[in-house]
């Protein structure tokens, strides 16, 4: 409940009638007049190409609005390569097998012109016919390299943070955003270029590959896409403001591999595609994306307003979360408790765990869990989560072999495990926060039930300031080695505390406990809003709080009350748990869309 002195002197706008929410909607457009896949796109929803694919790689039609028409086909045919520019002034690059071709469009024909420097496929980029960039794609291996085109020739220019292929970008030369991609698995990672350097930002909701996208570095669509490394493809739409992925409105037909157009996030064009995530199947299907009409009034999150002079509302999330509701996801193939996990909801990473000391690992792709590489080193309770943000780069740290604790520490890279520095103090039941560069472990048992916190920088562990209240098997999420929060546990007797704790990179904090005290339960989010499900209290529960940054409130149980469960790290607002007591492998999945809420008053 907002009190009235929190609000007091600050302006408030009044609206005569709310705003609506920005989610937009996928229509049906003309289909192209050959199906295709790989195939690449350029210009706008109203004025776009399609250009070459499989099984037709020289093949360019055109789009008016409503309908395709071929015209003329490009000199080299390809598959995978990339186009950028408008239907009057275009550009097509690259291809596979590994090419550097470069062909340009006047509007009528296609002319050779300067090659890349490195030839590949399965690459990004955007930009004019005479400015555009060349991102990442493969050779052999995935390539972090950027080129630049000035109209004639390439010239190889600041290289993306991470190395990938299949990704998505849109933008200009002084200004692109690139995200996506695969490397041995899809990632979400988001990178802007300001004209000089690539920055990281935040990552996609959803890790996925072969994308399509349009707008600009400051309002952005990423829409459909590929699995990695199993075949499938997704629908989901999300939509970028300048700083964070927002989810949208579902493309109508599942697919991925196609050609996108759009110079705007508010009017998108997706054509061609497969729904087999790269095995045949092409299609001919267009769909069109539009955003509410340019003269409504959308509702951003954290809008807070008068409405119609009488009721104060506010638009977010965390206003929403209480009619949110855990679904049944796929099972894991190996049911057990005390395991780690990692990643987003439609991309985590189950490892470890017991009865036993297992070194089983599993991927998450939204639906189902596939079998990967084990853990060089069997072991549970190693913490709630492993120390990780996205699917492929994930840290199992410490933990409980069968007869003692362990200060081993393997790192993930998507595709096999690597023992790395060990940390200081060997533990179980400890909790975990931060990436795959920038973690924090804390708490659980060493010699006894502890508070010990160690930081890692990414090649070395550091012990840091102890929370104020020591414990084991307690819930743990955050950011980075710098943003953390400790939520609840078990402290001995005479049993369990409801004390979350938040770290700011030198000292914990006691924040506003939480209501129910357990340990053993799991959490999901950053330390200004987080949740906390699951857990011993002793009994088992399902029990579910959400934390907006300064208390707790009770929300929607897990449809199975559970016990040392896992669960993956990074949303507070889209969540996944799985495994528990008594080595289950059910997964359910956490979903709060945002929501326009009244705000009371006191």
């Amino acid at each position: 409940m907002a009190k009235y002195r929190e609000l007091k002197g600050i302006t408030v706008q009044t609206r005569d009638s709310d705003p609506v929410v920005n989610v937009g909607s996928w229509s049906s457009g003309g289909n192209l007049n050959t199906a295709r896949l790989d195939n690449q796109g350029n210009g706008s929803q109203t004025a776009a190409l399609s250009i070459a694919g499989s099984p037709s790689p020289a093949i360019v039609e055109q789009y008016n609005g409503t309908s395709w028409t071929e015209i003329a086909d490009l000199n080299s045919g390809r598959v995978a390569g990339e186009a950028a520019g408008t239907v009057t002034a275009g550009i097509m690059f690259a291809g596979w097998p590994a090419s550097g071709l470069t062909e340009l469009w006047n509007g009528s024909a296609w002319t050779e012109s300067g090659d890349l420097n490195t030839a590949r496929g399965y690459l990004a980029g955007d930009g004019t016919s005479t400015a555009c960039f060349a991102i990442g794609g493969y050779t052999s291996t995935d390539l972090a390299l950027v080129e630049s085109f000035n109209g004639s020739s390439w010239t190889e220019t600041t290289d993306i943070n991470t190395a990938r292929r299949n990704l998505e970008s849109v933008g200009t030369t002084t200004a692109q955003i690139a995200f996506g991609g695969k490397t041995s698995g899809n990632v979400a990672n988001t990178e802007t270029w300001n004209g000089s350097s690539w920055t990281e930002v935040s990552d996609l909701n959803q890790a996925r590959s072969a994308l399509g996208g349009a707008g600009t570095t400051t309002s952005a669509l990423a829409y459909g896409g590929a699995t990695a490394p199993t075949s499938g493809t997704y629908t989901q739409t999300e939509n970028w403001n300048g700083s964070i992925w927002t989810e949208v409105a579902d493309l109508a037909q599942t697919r991925g591999i196609a050609a996108s157009s759009g110079t705007t996030s508010t009017a998108a064009l997706y054509a061609g595609g497969t729904t087999n995530g790269g095995a045949p199947g092409a299609l001919a299907v267009t769909e069109e994306f539009s955003f509410p009409p340019p003269t409504s009034t959308i509702l951003t999150e954290g809008d807070i307003f008068l409405s119609g002079g009488t009721a104060f509302k506010a638009f977010g999330k965390a206003a929403g979360i209480p009619a949110a509701s855990w679904a049944s996801g796929g099972a894991l193939n190996t049911g057990r408790y005390g395991s780690g996990g990692a990643g987003t909801q439609t991309a985590a990473l189950c490892f470890g765990g017991t009865p036993g000391q297992k070194a089983n690992n599993e991927s998450y792709n939204g639906s189902t869990w596939t079998e990967t590489t084990d853990l060089n080193t069997g072991r549970y309770f190693a913490s709630d989560q492993g120390i990780g943000q996205t699917q492929t780069a994930v840290l199992a740290v410490s933990g409980y072999n069968g007869s003692t604790n362990i200060n081993n520490v393997e790192s993930w890279n998507g595709s096999s495990w690597t023992e790395i520095a060990e940390l200081n103090n060997a533990r179980r039941g400890g909790a975990p926060a931060g990436t795959q560069t920038s973690g924090l472990i804390f708490a659980g048992t060493t010699t006894a039930i502890s508070g010990d916190t160690e930081s890692w920088n990414g090649s070395a562990w550091t012990e840091v300031s102890n929370l104020n209240t020591s414990r084991e098997e307690l819930g743990g999420c955050g950011a980075s080695n710098t943003s953390a929060i400790g939520i609840a546990g078990y402290v001995g007797p005479p049993g369990y505390t409801a004390n979350a704790e938040t770290w700011d990179g030198s000292s914990w904090t006691e924040v506003g406990n939480v209501n129910t005290a357990r340990s053993a339960l799991a959490a999901s989010g950053r330390a200004s809003g987080a949740l906390a499900f699951g857990g011993d209290t002793p009994s088992v529960t399902g029990k579910t709080e959400n934390y907006n940054g300064s208390s707790w409130s009770e929300i929607a149980d897990l449809a199975s009350a559970r016990s040392r469960l896992a669960a993956s790290a990074t949303s507070g607002v889209s969540a996944l748990a799985f495994s528990g007591n008594p080595g289950t492998t059910a997964t359910e999945e956490f979903t709060a869309d945002a929501t326009l809420s009244t705000v009371t008053l006191s």
